[in-house]
């Protein structure tokens, strides 16, 4: 073990966070969310832990729970070990991140550091959470006191610092009644979404979903809130129902309150006529005096203007937890106080019992610091103490009157003590007010006798009522009540989820998305998909947009009329964000290609397939993942996937690949297969032995007659899913048979329209191995197409561009291929230059266009008109009658509708008066070479 500084002389604080990400569900690091940190620890590369002196010694007093890690040792202690040995600071800030989270109750314990490659110095540093706010607040703590330990920092008060970012957690994080019921959802495996930075939450997906804030539930009554909001109004209905109340009368000013006391009988009790939390409330009144002082303090709580005077009935103060009709819990609640020992005074005491480690801030333990307010020194003064006195040993002084915990009262179990009589009593009343989940509160002697034997009373009925004190009472045993709740929102059996496909890949996403959302809406499912188009609820697009990451995801499972959802699943949005979700029951991966290479730390093909497998790694143990076996990439993730894998292929029979199928499904596998025969292709399912005709891929509309050779392999990959999800073959069959590349069901993606006699094919190919596809089909095409009109050769004209953010090698490698399927080659460029200057992509690409004229392909001239639109018009002032144009378009919808204008024009017999190439400012004519 080294202790001698690997760079000499003294550390600095370099420790700095260099890029922050929040994951959202699986990622590339991790199964679940988390938060990735790309650190730099500068100078303190040199420095390991057990080089700086102090260091580690004063983590531990600073954070104590850090001796519980286990680190990668897998005991208890094995960070210390790791700390005494000596491990880098980015280490430690995960460690740190991860021990914060835990002060505030987050029980985290994922997290894991690795060096950046290439760059000394730099770490990825990947944790857990389970509040976004929470981990990025313990993120940029951790690496102040990383800093703060190696140098100390003037400016960092750790008891102050420690204590604002418990309340820092305490304003973002779930109370503790929402925490419990998100917790039994969890423990059924019913997803959940946060739809607010406060407590209200989705629990389900789609059409199941049910919604949360606190306790109220989406099946709570507005108006049963409502009367219970309205205390004279409650006691009314409850004292028409025979219940017993206490005599209550509303009243707005002063004077009333006093008169009404007369009427009722000293003592009384004053309270706001809606409020909460026993905000406002006074208790055992014995004057007038004292009466008006209380209308005072109920009336400024109140938002009605109402305030109510009732009779103070005597006696101990019960909650009793109603939920779905019947008796949950039942706790006492003892108002917040200290006892004598005849040795402390009154403000020590509150100390010590503040130094109780189960008393915390606000609901961040499972009981409240006790507050010392104005109203709490007059309490103890009423009493006859000052907060200075010394209490005799063993006499009780309140510091609050009312029994809420959010005061510091404690709470004692009393769930299988009530009286029958009592629990019929509390479900009568919660029935009267029309609550699902009701809190009764009772004051009487025992809950354990007949109230109305020994006088008690309901002195309130609350909705959303708080769950602490029965999940964390401070006497007794814990009820877990969030169960019935949970229960009475997804009874047994009842499902929660829906079936989400999700499809990535280089080439085919969008169109494979299309083709299943079109087979399962023949079946009469509401879908909801999401692609580089935008997000589509029921075969309406809602948002136009490039909706293929993970927030979109999150938008269709939020909608109330999804019961299937069909996810087009990018790259960038992996990476950025992660899937969005927690996981996909049909995983399908289409290929693998070289695109956007150098970004995001993503330089190879190989690591590119690393981030498209985590849509796999998301498939559960009885879902399926859909592989391409003809590519050796996706191939590969079979390994990665905890469900069955689904091959589909179109080797031919005999072949290698082939091969591996049919030994898959002897195993009693699936597969996806076409079965050449003079007729042409047919799509055969493979499921074990049996072996089952789909269609014919010539019959498919969308693969032009078997010539667009990519909309096979999207034919293979869809129908896959669908059998994979459970469609029948009948309705698959006829969803493939009825989807097509018309502008309606598939727009941007092989739209066919004739122009004046022109062929034009309007797709979205933007890189290299979308062109060798769609350069494949149309040699297909172009070759019909001397037939059909009788001419030697017609002409194909290419309008192709690709995104600014590509590597140069990519653009022209786009170039050079295009130059091998098309006469005359124009090169456009989108409008989102992706920080390139203006020409400069377009200059690559027809760059490569160039080099391979130069090899002698079929292209014999390269033209550039950067604007789409104008492309666009050049390339269709250049055709004849039976020639080809393919548009690669960014803006389709602005192409299609310069093609309907161009239509309408030549219809018209006007014409279109073309602007002269050379007057353009966008055109650059053929190399004159």
């Amino acid at each position: 073990m080294t202790e001698t500084p690997l760079g000499g002389g003294r550390p600095t604080p370099d420790l700095s966070i260099v890029e922050t990400r929040v994951y959202r569900g699986a990622n590339i690091w991790s199964y679940e969310k988390a938060i990735h940190l790309v650190v730099d620890l500068g100078s303190l590369e040199q420095y390991p832990t057990n080089t700086i002196p102090g260091f580690t010694e004063n983590l531990l007093d600073m954070l104590p729970g850090l001796r519980e890690h286990s680190c990668s040792r897998g005991r208890r202690g094995g960070f210390v070990e790791r700390l005494n040995e000596g491990t880098w600071l980015g280490h430690v800030a995960e460690h740190t991140a991860l021990a914060l989270q835990q002060v505030v109750g987050h029980d985290i314990r994922r997290g894991k550091t690795r060096q950046v490659k290439g760059k000394p110095g730099h770490y990825n540093v990947i944790f857990g959470y389970v509040d976004e706010q929470v981990g990025l607040a313990a993120a940029r703590l951790a690496v102040r006191l990383v800093n703060h330990l190696v140098e100390a920092d003037p400016d960092l008060d750790w008891h102050d610092e420690l204590e604002s970012f418990i309340r820092r957690a305490e304003r973002t994080a779930f109370g503790p009644s929402t925490q419990a019921i998100v917790d039994e959802a969890v423990s059924r495996d019913i997803p959940w979404i946060r739809l607010n930075q406060h407590s209200l939450v989705q629990l389900g997906q789609g059409v199941h979903a049910k919604r949360i804030r606190a306790t109220m539930t989406s099946a709570t009554s507005a108006i049963a809130v409502d009367v219970a909001s309205d205390k004279d109004l409650t006691t009314r209905l409850l004292g028409a129902a025979g219940l017993p109340v206490p005599k209550q009368e509303l009243i707005r000013t002063a004077d009333q309150a006093v008169r009404a006391a007369g009427r009722i009988g000293y003592p009384v009790v004053v309270k706001p006529l809606d409020g909460n939390h026993g905000r406002g409330v006074c208790l055992d009144l014995q004057n007038e005096a004292e009466v008006r002082e209380a209308f005072v303090t109920a009336e400024s709580e109140t938002r009605r203007g109402g305030v109510i005077v009732e009779s103070f009935v005597t006696g101990k103060d019960y909650r009793c937890l109603i939920i779905d009709g019947r008796l949950a819990a039942v706790a006492e609640r003892v108002p917040a106080s200290v006892t004598g020992d005849g040795t402390a005074t009154v403000e020590q005491l509150v100390d010590t019992a503040n130094a109780d480690p189960r008393r915390g801030v606000g609901h961040e333990k499972v009981l409240t610091r006790i507050k010392v307010d104005d109203a709490a020194v007059e309490l103890v003064r009423e009493q006859g103490f000052e907060m200075t006195d010394v209490p005799p040993d063993g006499v009780m002084v309140k510091l609050a009157l009312t029994g809420n915990m959010s005061t510091g009262g404690i709470s004692i179990d009393r769930t299988f003590e009530a009286h029958p009589e009592n629990v019929e009593i509390a479900e009568e009343a919660a029935r009267m007010i029309g609550l699902d989940i009701a809190g009764i509160d009772f004051i009487c002697p025992d809950i354990t006798e007949p109230v109305r034997e020994t006088g008690g009373a309901i002195c309130e009925v609350n909705a959303a009522p708080g769950f602490r004190m029965h999940t964390h009472p401070t006497i007794g045993e814990p009820q877990f009540i969030s169960k019935p709740v949970v229960d009475m929102l997804f009874p047994p059996g009842a499902p929660s989820r829906i079936p989400i496909v999700a499809v990535t890949g280089t080439n085919g996403k969008t169109t494979t998305s299309r083709m299943i959302s079109h087979i399962f809406k023949g079946m009469g499912r509401k879908v909801g998909m999401t692609s580089t188009d935008g997000v589509v609820i029921d075969e309406r697009l809602l948002i136009k947009s490039d909706a293929s990451g993970p927030r979109s995801a999150r938008m269709v499972l939020q909608n109330p009329r999804v019961d299937f959802a069909v996810f087009e699943v990018a790259r960038g949005g992996i990476l950025r964000e992660g899937l969005g979700y927690e996981r996909n029951d049909v995983a399908v991966v289409l290929n693998v290609q070289p695109d956007h290479l150098g970004l995001r730390g993503i330089d190879t093909v190989e690591q590119l397939a690393d981030v498209k497998a985590v849509l796999v790694e998301a498939v559960p143990r009885d879902g399926h993942a859909v592989l391409n076996a003809d590519d050796p990439l996706v191939r590969e993730m079979r390994r990665r996937c905890s469900g069955q894998v689904v091959w589909f292929s179109m080797a031919e029979p005999g072949s290698e690949t082939r091969d591996m199928i049919d030994a898959h499904c002897r195993r009693g596998g699936k597969a996806l297969v076409l079965e050449p025969s003079e007729r042409g292709e047919m799509i055969v399912v493979k499921h074990g032995r049996r072996e089952m005709q789909l269609a014919w891929t010539h019959l498919l509309p969308a693969t032009f007659g078997g010539r667009a050779r990519m909309n096979v392999q999207n034919a293979l990959g869809a129908a896959a899913a669908a059998f994979a999800a459970g469609a029948p073959l009948h309705d698959i069959r006829q969803g493939l048979r009825t989807f097509n590349t018309s502008y309606y069901l598939s727009p941007g993606r092989l739209n066919e329209v004739e122009v004046n006699g022109v062929n034009v094919i309007v797709d979205y190919c933007h890189n290299a191995p979308g062109m060798r596809m769609l350069g494949d089909f149309v040699d297909r095409v172009g070759d019909s197409l001397v037939s059909t009109h009788e001419l030697a050769r017609p002409s194909r004209i290419g309008v192709i561009a690709t995104a600014g953010d590509r590597r140069d090698e990519d653009m022209r490698e786009l170039g050079s291929i295009a130059a091998h399927h098309f006469d005359v080659v124009v090169v456009r460029e989108d409008v989102a230059l992706r920080g390139r200057k203006k020409g400069e992509v377009a200059k690559l690409v027809a760059e490569g266009v160039r080099s391979a004229m130069d090899d002698g392909t079929r292209c014999k001239q390269v033209e550039v008109v950067t604007d789409e639109i104008k492309a666009v018009r050049h390339a269709m002032g250049r055709a004849n009658r039976g020639d080809l144009v393919v548009l690669c378009v960014d803006q389709h919808p602005a192409v299609m509708a310069e093609l309907e204008t161009w239509s309408h024009q030549a219809q018209a017999g006007a014409g279109v008066s073309e602007e002269a190439p050379a007057a353009d400012p966008d055109f650059s004519p053929a190399d004159p070479s």
